[in-house]
Order: structure tokens, then sequence, then C-alpha cells
């Protein structure tokens, strides 16, 4: 039965026969029996059926969630009967947003020195997508802003706080400067994030109650690239302070604070929602909580906690 659960959740995820059967390592008509068994056991049809795959039937959706929950159980079940045999062994799968990425490793790092059994694979995404990957059990945690937008059913651990400098030229005109104003940085040619990503909304609309257009001359969904464009100092950006702090920009790119207003979002790990949690995700919240306090020290140097680690 809960290959068969595991079906449903895979064809709800990819919305494709054929993509869920690769999903779950089995050929497509055994996928296809797969659910008509399960409609058969429980007399409903859970999929709109045609030549492609159309949707899931209310019935089919109300199957997904408890789906979602028994197969999410099952898996925390024998998690936690490997862990009381083995001491914590296994893999953790964590997406991030790109502007917390920098923090993932400040987590992993210490974990994987407590529990050299346990291996990660660590994704970049956007916070929707976060959500509903987790939502689609395809990651364990997520790091990602939790006050700016709507979480849905998930446990939340504050990590840092985010505030927002200016990333530019040091011979920029406003490259020696203490403090810019949002109205400001609207004037300087940037290269932003994609609209996709949460921090990219977030400076939109403080450059916008600044009265600013948002017009970016270069957009990117990664950080690494945003980073090698204000290297050439022919750009500017808007980052969070510690991933500009992490990445030890120094000598030819300035981090200046922007005020005017000066604006904060909290970032932290979110996790599924069930208690308890199961071994591997607690020791991962453990370390979290760990770090908080440093993260959010006056006199922390990020550079020089990630060189410790």
């Amino acid at each position: 039965m809960i290959d068969k659960l595991e079906f449903i959740i895979a064809l709800a995820r990819e919305r494709h026969f054929g993509h869920a059967a690769e999903a779950c390592g089995v050929s497509q008509p055994t996928l296809s029996a797969g659910i008509k068994q399960l409609e058969d056991v429980l007399g409903v049809l859970l999929v709109q059926r045609g030549s492609r795959f159309q949707g899931l039937t209310p019935e089919g959706e109300r199957v997904l969630d408890w789906a979602r929950r028994i197969v999410s159980d099952t898996r925390a079940m024998r998690q936690e009967i490997e862990s009381l045999k083995h001491g914590l062994t296994g893999h953790i799968r964590i997406a991030s947003i790109p502007t917390a990425l920098a923090m993932v490793a400040m987590i992993t790092t210490p974990y994987r020195a407590r529990h050299p059994d346990v291996s990660f694979t660590v994704l970049t995404r956007n916070s929707i997508e976060v959500l509903g990957m987790m939502e689609n059990l395809e990651i364990d945690a997520g790091l990602t802003y939790l006050d700016n937008e709507p979480l849905g059913r998930v446990k939340t651990y504050p990590l840092y706080s985010e505030h927002y400098r200016l990333l530019i030229s040091a011979q920029h005109e406003l490259g020696q400067r203490q403090t810019v104003t949002w109205e400001e940085v609207g004037k300087v040619p940037l290269c932003l994030l994609t609209p996709d990503m949460q921090h990219r909304r977030i400076i939109e609309g403080l450059l916008r109650s600044s009265g600013s257009e948002v017009a970016p001359t270069l957009e990117s969904d990664s950080i690494i690239s945003l980073f090698a464009h204000v290297r050439t100092g022919q750009w500017a950006s808007v980052m969070p302070a510690k991933l500009a702090e992490a990445l030890g920009l120094k000598g030819t790119v300035n981090t200046i604070p922007i005020v005017d207003p000066e604006v904060t979002h909290t970032v932290g790990l979110v996790v599924p929602h069930r208690d308890p949690l199961t071994p591997l995700i607690s020791a991962l919240v453990s370390e979290a909580q760990q770090l908080a306090p440093l993260l959010n020290s006056d006199s922390v140097d990020m550079e020089a906690m990630l060189r410790q680690i």
C-alpha cells in the first residue's frame, strides 16, 4: 500500500505519468496499475483520466493529503528504528533560498562532525519552491524567510534578521558613504535576483515605496552571477548583510547599509510540522538553535565563522 501512496504523491508533483514513474523508479504501466489498484481498494476514482494527466479528482486530493501524512510517518518510523540500531545515519535533503545558502554550511558542517554517518544534498530554490518541495516530501528541511509571505503547515526556527546593504564599487560616488537611502539605491544601475525570488519582491517593494522605479539592468537566479557583475565595478546590487560578510567582499567593492527606512526580515529553518521530529531532523534543529545566537550577535564575524567550520 505504501508504494501506491508514493505513486499518487509523485503523480501530483510531476503532473505527468511518465515523469512520475521515472521518479518512483518503476515503469509507467506499473505506476498506472498501482494507482488503479488503489482506486479499487478505496472504491473511488482518484485521477481524472484522459490522453494525458488532467489532475486529481476531489477524492484524489483528499487521498493525496492522507498519502503525504502516511508516507511521511512511515519514513519517520524507519528512520527512528535505524537510529536506535545504528545511531544517527542517513541522508538529509535541504533546499535554501539563494541569499541564505552560505548559512547552510554553518549547520551542516558541525552536524556532520557530530554525526559522520549522515550525508546531505543541498539545493537552491526560491521560497515558494522550498515550501512546495517540503509538502511533496522531496526535501527534509529548508532555509527561507519566516515573516514576509505565508508559510503553511511547517515548524519554524528563526536563525537571523536580514539587513540590507548596497554592494557597489568603492570608486562610485556612493562608494565611500556610511549609509545610503533606498531612493539613492534606485538611481544606480542594479543587478538583482529574478522576480520569482522573494528577496527580489522585498527589494522591489522597498524601492517602490521610496518612489523609485524597479528597472534592473541585469537579472539572474544566481547569487554568484550577481557578485561577479558587481566586482567589475560597473554594476551595483542589494544583498543581505550576512551574505556579503560571509563572502568576504573587500577592496574594490564596498557594502553600505541602506536606511530610510532600515528594514529587516527574519530568515530561518523550516521543517515538516510533525511531533515528534525524526531523529535526523531533531539533530538539525538543535544545530540551528545553537547557531542562531551567534548569527544575531552584534560582534559576529561571518568570514571568521566560515573559516572556523
